[in-house]
C-alpha cells in the first residue's frame, strides 16, 4: 500500500528525500494499510521538546476512522509525531532554514509491517510555475 500526495508535487517544486516513521494508534495503522489516507494539506514543523531538542510533527494529515474501531473521540487531523534521528532532525532543521524551504510529507506506505511516511524538502512554486505544468502535461498528452 502507497498513498502519494499528488498536491504536493503540483503545489511544490521538491528536493532532497527523507524517510521517516511516524507515531500512530492501532486503529489509525489499520486504516491506512487499507489506503484511507489524505494528505493535500499536510505540513510538517518542528518545536522543541522538552529534553531541548527538536521534535519533527506533521500537521493536517486526514486519516479516516477504521470502521471497525471505537471512534468516539477520534480526531482524524491530530498531530503526529514523526520518528526520526536527532542527527536527521538537526541536518532538516538546518536546510530548511539555510534554503528558506518547507518540509511536505510526499507520501505515506508500509515497509517490513511498519507505516512511513516520505518527506520532502519543498519550494512553493508561483502561478506561471503551475501553468507550465499543467501546459506540458497536455502537451506530452497530445504527443502520445
Amino acid at each position: 500500500m502507497k498513498v502519494v500526495n499528488q498536491k504536493a508535487r503540483f503545489d511544490y517544486e521538491l528536493g532532497e528525500r527523507v524517510e521517516a516513521g511516524i507515531v500512530l494508534t492501532g486503529a489509525e495503522v489499520k486504516s491506512a494499510k487499507l489506503g484511507q489516507v489524505d494528505m493535500s494539506n499536510a505540513f510538517v514543523k518542528f518545536k522543541p521538546s522538552r529534553f531541548g531538542r527538536q521534535e519533527g510533527w506533521v500537521f493536517n494529515l486526514m486519516i479516516y476512522p477504521y470502521k471497525h474501531a471505537d471512534n468516539r473521540e477520534y480526531v482524524p487531523t491530530r498531530p503526529r509525531k514523526l520518528l526520526l534521528h536527532p542527527k536527521e532532525t538537526l541536518e532538516m532543521v538546518v536546510k530548511m532554514k539555510q534554503t528558506n524551504r518547507m518540509i511536505v510529507p510526499t507520501a505515506l506506505y508500509t515497509e517490513n509491517n511498519y507505516v512511513k511516511i516520505e518527506l520532502a524538502l519543498a519550494r512553493g512554486k508561483r502561478k506561471y510555475e503551475k501553468r507550465e505544468t499543467i501546459k506540458k502535461r497536455d502537451e506530452e498528452r497530445q504527443g502520445e
